[in-house]
């Protein structure tokens, strides 16, 4: 007899991992099931303390967090979340209907909300949002700050998010102002920035600006050199050349699909090509011949 072929049904591979805090012991049951079943591992905590304790041993993608609960309610757990990990989208769970609570979530520092009773298709969506950008803001940061080569990461509203030390030092030896983490970049920058939201690359007065991200999405990595001294590259599509730069900095094929809003199966695929182009095997020899095509090896 041949074994059914539920048997050899693999189990789902997990895409996203969620917190939810409520001091209800069935809709957390229910959460955990519900959110199971689309490829997400729960963890639950019934109140605000046990949230905080979970994140020592659990690190959500995001928290859907109650807001009426006894003792630490939403407000306050929300707040000592994000003191604790200032980027993790917190999406409030209200059956409340009031909103000025809904305001004062958004004041304290959640994303979104939802209402009770949940609908599952509606949660199942906001989280995967939600993570899926705050993925792309820890990979653009990580990447910004880990790099020597001059780098920054703006938002599409022309502020600047991040900047490392390399690309300071640049803007400064070219005659920019100095840039401040929050504020909006200076004119010409500003707009080359939003040049990048629909080009590769541009420049703005005597700087080279490439992105580094995909065309959609709220934040944009730019690659900064002078004008003239533009990074030159193997010959890779533009497309290889973007997923090359972000292997060279040591992304997954996920952390690159999130970051230029691909699939990693699109990613692999890149990179098979890229291989085939530069000679090599692995992601280090692909690396290691993109350095020295860069004269940086």
């Amino acid at each position: 007899m041949h074994p059914e072929p539920d048997t050899f049904r693999p189990l789902p591979t997990i895409e996203t991992r969620v917190l939810v805090v409520d001091d209800d012991a069935d809709a957390c049951g229910f959460l955990t099931r519900a959110l199971g079943g689309e490829a997400m591992l729960v963890h639950t905590a019934a109140n605000g303390n046990a949230a905080l304790d979970a994140l020592t041993s659990f690190a959500p993608d995001a928290v859907l967090l109650d807001v009426d609960m006894p003792g630490m309610d939403g407000f306050a757990a929300c707040t000592a979340l994000l003191d604790r990990h200032a980027d993790l989208p917190v999406i409030f769970m209200t059956g409340l209907g009031d909103t000025g609570h809904i305001v004062r979530g958004f004041e304290v520092g959640a994303c979104d909300y939802v209402t009770k009773p949940v609908a599952i298709a509606e949660v199942v969506a906001r989280v995967r949002s939600h993570a899926g950008k705050a993925r792309l803001a820890r990979s653009a940061r990580e990447a910004v700050f880990g790099s020597t080569v001059p780098m920054l990461a703006a938002g599409i509203d022309g502020r600047l998010l991040w900047i490392n030390g390399s690309a300071s030092a640049l803007l400064q030896a070219q005659g920019w102002p100095v840039a401040i983490a929050g504020a909006v970049l200076p004119p010409a920058l500003r707009d080359a920035v939003f040049r990048l939201c629909s080009e590769a690359e541009t420049g703005a007065d005597s700087l080279h600006l490439r992105r580094l991200t995909g065309e959609a999405g709220d934040v944009v990595v730019v690659e900064l050199s002078c004008s003239g001294l533009a990074p030159a590259g193997p010959a890779l599509t533009l497309r290889e050349a973007e997923v090359m730069a972000w292997v060279a900095r040591g992304k997954t094929n996920r952390d690159i699909a999130d970051i230029l809003g691909m699939s990693p199966r699109t990613v692999n695929k890149h990179l098979e090509h890229i291989y085939e182009k530069l000679g090599v095997e692995t992601r280090t020899a692909a690396v290691a011949a993109t350095r020295r095509n860069l004269g940086t090896a």
